[in-house]
């Protein structure tokens, strides 16, 4: 395997199809054109859906990729298929967060050799990363915490207005940034990257390039595709600004420690978490101790996710005055495709200010 962190990527051979004799007229010739570059296209293989929406919207009119963790599974839980050794194995690229958010794959990436490109984008040049919380809970979620990130120029206010290049944020963080060693499990960063759309567009220029390297014949599209993605993703973050400026000093709770860089990126106040990874079930003593919190912080919302026990959110929030509602960090309830990346950031803001308004 060759690991190419960064832009250090490799130009990848390209399969030659055979082909296939067809009859005259059988289809018009401008499809068929189409369907021979969609096929002349490397085989690319994804981890996780806000990575393969990115990389879908990238390659759209060329190919497009596979996808490992599919349906409501979520990577921190996952067991590789066979189907998905098979995909691996045909591959030329590869893109995943990294080791820290999908380790099942690690030893799976080791294996292929110098055949694929892999390419981790935790690495991606200017990213934000944020240290993981250790504690998790509420302890990290004080107010001179979220005096930091508005001082910082990640307050709402920041993420909604300046940001028509999408270079502010990322260059107010640039001390994140060196992180060559991992340490597996939950390192020294928190590996939910793609919850700030400016992480997003990081990480879109990797792939942009690694593709072009990869199918120089379709350079041109994968470029063209990418500029039209960081328009969207500039407007995106505009308009989660907007959604979730009434609200963003409401605190709630979540169910597991997923949304720092959201929190950061608007300037919301999170209060905690039930569970710092869902990994790990809390036990009773937990449960109590944040039962009692959300009493005493006001907490308006406390937060599910779809594929984990809903049971303890209902423990969470009997009898306080707190409203429960469904959060979608990974987007196991959404179809995997080139929109997906969209409809998942504004899920979250839509969710947080419809639970968030009437509580």
């Amino acid at each position: 395997m060759k690991r190419a962190p960064g832009l250090a990527l490799k130009t990848l051979a390209l399969r030659i199809p055979a082909v296939l004799a067809i009859p005259a007229l059988a289809v018009p010739a401008l499809l068929f054109a189409g369907s021979m570059r969609a096929a002349d296209a490397p085989v690319v293989v994804t981890s996780i859906k806000p990575i393969h929406s990115l990389v879908s919207a990238i390659m759209q009119g060329v190919g497009e990729p596979e996808l490992i963790v599919d349906g409501s599974a979520s990577p921190h839980t996952y067991s590789l298929k066979p189907s998905n050794a098979r995909a691996l194995q045909e591959a030329k690229v590869v893109f995943w967060v990294g080791p820290n958010l999908e380790a099942f794959l690690e030893k799976p990436l080791e294996a292929l050799g110098s055949n694929a490109s892999v390419v981790e984008l935790e690495n991606a040049p200017g990213l934000t990363k944020l240290p993981f919380r250790e504690g998790g809970a509420f302890e990290a979620h004080d107010d001179g915490d979220h005096e930091t990130a508005a001082a910082d120029g990640h307050g709402h206010e920041a993420a909604g207005t300046g940001h028509d290049d999408g270079h502010g944020h990322e260059e107010n963080h640039a001390h994140h940034d060196d992180h060559e060693e991992h340490e597996h499990g939950h390192g020294a960063f928190d590996t939910h990257l793609w919850l700030d759309p400016m992480n997003a567009k990081a990480m879109a220029a990797v792939i942009t390039t690694t593709l072009a390297a990869a199918d120089p014949a379709n350079a041109l599209t994968y470029q063209a595709n990418a500029k039209a993605l960081d328009d969207k993703l500039i407007a995106l973050d505009k308009k989660i600004a907007a959604t979730v400026a009434p609200v963003k000093d409401k605190p709630f709770v979540v169910f597991h420690d997923a949304y720092q860089y959201f929190e950061h990126r608007y300037g919301i106040r999170v209060a905690g978490s039930i569970t710092v990874s869902p990994e790990t079930i809390p036990g009773a003593e937990r449960v109590s101790e944040i039962h009692r919190k959300v009493g005493e912080l006001g907490a308006t919302c406390v937060f599910a996710e779809p594929q984990f026990e809903p049971r303890l959110v209902k423990v969470v929030i009997e009898g306080t005055s707190a409203k429960s509602g469904v959060l979608d960090p990974e987007a196991a309830t959404l179809k995997a495709g080139p929109d997906l990346y969209f409809t998942l950031m504004r899920g979250i803001a839509d969710s947080m200010k419809a639970c968030l308004s009437s509580a």
